[in-house]
Formats: C-alpha cells, sequence, structure tokens
C-alpha cells in the first residue's frame, strides 16, 4: 500500500495500544514512523531494477525479522521518550506497526515475502489496489479526532477507524471471491482454456475487478463491476509472445520475473530490445513494470547488463471517467 496509508495504519495502531499511558502525538508519531520504516528498502540499490523489484518487501516485510526488529526499536523508543516503564507496551506498538505493514501489503498483488529466512515464497492475496481512500479516509478521520479531542472520545473515533478500515479489508476479500467466480463462470461458458487467471481491484476501488487469464493462445482481459447489470464479461485477447519467452527463458533476468509474476507476464520487442512485463499491474496496454533484458543480434538475442526498466503512464484522461462509468454497471470498453 502506498506511504500516506501505512503511516496511518501504524499511526492509528500507536494511539490505539498507548491509550492514556502517553499523549497522543507521540503514539501517533511513532507509530507512523514504525508503519513506514520496511518500505525504506525501496531506497537500497541492488544494482539492476529487476533485482530492486523481486526482493523489495522481501527481509523488511519478513514476519520473523520484524519481530526481532520490534525489541530494539522499542528499546531506542522507550528510551528517546524516557518512558521506561511503558517498554512493553511501546513494544506492541512497534511490533503491531510493522507486522500490520508486511500483512496489509499481502493484500495487494504486487507480493511480499512474509516466510523469509524460512521460505522466499511472494505471497500476494490480491483483494487490494496500492490506493484505496475508502481504506485510508476512517484510519485518518480516527486519528485526527483522537488527536484533537485527547480524550477517551478522541481514542474511540481511533478505534472506530481502525474497526471500520479492517472490516473493509474483510469485503475487498468477499467481493473479490465473488467476482472470481463471476470470471470463472464466465470463461468457463464461453469455452476458454485457462492455466492462470487473476482477479484484482480496478484502481482505488473494490467495485470493478480486472480479469486476467492465461491461455494457450496469450491471455484474456476483462472487467466486472459489482454493480453490473448482468454478470457476462466481455474479455479482449492479446499476445503473449511466447516464441519470444521460448528464446529467452534461460535468461536469468526473464526467469526472476517470470516466477515472481507466478507466470503472469507477457513478452514483447520494443525497438529491437526483448521486453518483459508484468501483467499483474496496470492495464491493457499501460503497465507499471516494462523490463528490457536483451538486445537483438539478428536472429539472436545478447542479455542486456544490467537491464533497464520503463513505466507507460496511466491514461487518466480517459481512464478515471471510464472507470467511475464501469462501477456505475455501464458496460463501457476500457479505454486502449
Amino acid at each position: 500500500m502506498d506511504s500516506l496509508t501505512q503511516a496511518a495504519l501504524g499511526a492509528a495502531i500507536g494511539v490505539a495500544v498507548m491509550g492514556r499511558r502517553t499523549k497522543p502525538w507521540k503514539a501517533a508519531l511513532v507509530g507512523a514512523l514504525a508503519g513506514t520504516l520496511p518500505d525504506l528498502d525501496s531506497f537500497y540499490d541492488r544494482g539492476d531494477p529487476i533485482s530492486n523489484m523481486v526482493l523489495h518487501r522481501a527481509n523488511s516485510h519478513a514476519l520473523f525479522w520484524q519481530t526481532i526488529a520490534s525489541l530494539p526499536i522499542a528499546a531506542v523508543t522507550a528510551a528517546a521518550l524516557r518512558e521506561w516503564r511503558y517498554f512493553k507496551p511501546w513494544w506492541l506498538t512497534i511490533w503491531l506497526a510493522l507486522v500490520t505493514h508486511a500483512l496489509l501489503d499481502w493484500t495487494t498483488v504486487y507480493g511480499t515475502q512474509l516466510g523469509l529466512p524460512f521460505a522466499n515464497t511472494p505471497f500476494a492475496l490480491g483483494s487490494m489496489f496500492i490506493i484505496d481512500p475508502l481504506y485510508t479516509v476512517p484510519l485518518l478521520i480516527g486519528i485526527g479526532v483522537a488527536l484533537a479531542l485527547r480524550n477517551v472520545r478522541g481514542w474511540r473515533w481511533n478505534v472506530a477507524g481502525l474497526v471500520l478500515s479492517t472490516a473493509y479489508l474483510g469485503w475487498s476479500a468477499l467481493a473479490q471471491v465473488h467476482a472470481t467466480g463471476v470470471a470463472q463462470e464466465n470463461l468457463r461458458a464461453q469455452g476458454h482454456q485457462v492455466e492462470k487467471l487473476l482477479v484484482t481491484p480496478a484502481p482505488l476501488n473494490t467495485v470493478v475487478w480486472r480479469i486476467v487469464a492465461i491461455t494457450p493462445q496469450g491471455y484474456l482481459e476483462g472487467y466486472y463491476s459489482l454493480l453490473d447489470g448482468d454478470r457476462k464479461i466481455a474479455f479482449d485477447r492479446f499476445p503473449r509472445g511466447e516464441d519470444l519467452y521460448a528464446q529467452l527463458r534461460d535468461n536469468r533476468f526473464v526467469d526472476a520475473i517470470a516466477r515472481f509474476s507466478h507466470g503472469f507476464f507477457k513478452m514483447s520487442e520494443r525497438d529491437g530490445r526483448a521486453v518483459i512485463t508484468d501483467l499483474r499491474m496496470g492495464m491493457e496496454p499501460r503497465y507499471t513494470f516494462n523490463l528490457e533484458v536483451a538486445q537483438r543480434q539478428s536472429p539472436t538475442f545478447a542479455p542486456l547488463s544490467p537491464p533497464t526498466r520503463f513505466t507507460d503512464r496511466p491514461d487518466a484522461e480517459n481512464g478515471l471517467p471510464w472507470l467511475w462509468r464501469r462501477a456505475l454497471g455501464e458496460k463501457a470498453p476500457p479505454p486502449r
């Protein structure tokens, strides 16, 4: 999730745990800082954009390492604030802010390596978009009221914000299950042979769901709104670049993205360079992670070291009006 949301979640946890033990602004500040701490790994350059991509949300997001790190961080916090008598609640604040950061990231589609150092699987539920105001706003309101009132009533507002935002996470998971069932129903009825299926929310909401289905002939993309008048989904088919992948599957960077994306990728050629694209983040034809991994030296390709990354910016001018219309159940085709 975005940094503002993670800071808001950490701040709300700090206020909820510390209660009357310390001033609300202290609890909110420490919680917010702890809540954003795991994402500092994004500032560490590992030498190439693919390593930076697949190793983000790794050790700093691992529940085991977060638990270990929470002890010295809590000790430093208690010492700096001269509140050693509250070491245990400060430790609980730090620990909860860290682990809820990782667990909230798990609800997105990117992939979070929660199990390190025992397993490096990138877990991804994919029920939440990385920015969702309906999750963040209740947290901000609860924190704001708590800081303004600085009493039990304000603490209750903060807890209410936490409860509402957590309930929204539950809603998103249920909505994803429903949208997945509708997608499977449509794919079977239309006779598609599906190898892999991905159902994630479209940007900024959990009403419109994006569906990506990997098939032997490429991949399909379609959209379903919970407010659609019927359960029919129109799919568009796109090439996946299987021939190009066959030539480059032994390239270590290609293999890294293929594994990290759980197979939801495509390959293409751009200005004589082979490009691998993560299909999970973006919408056709614009994607966040496009990696140039090889240069054509006819008839083969030579690996690029290091690879380069480029991002296709989303078409907000056409995309946002389309998203609003689609959320209301209008069967408008997506902007391409």
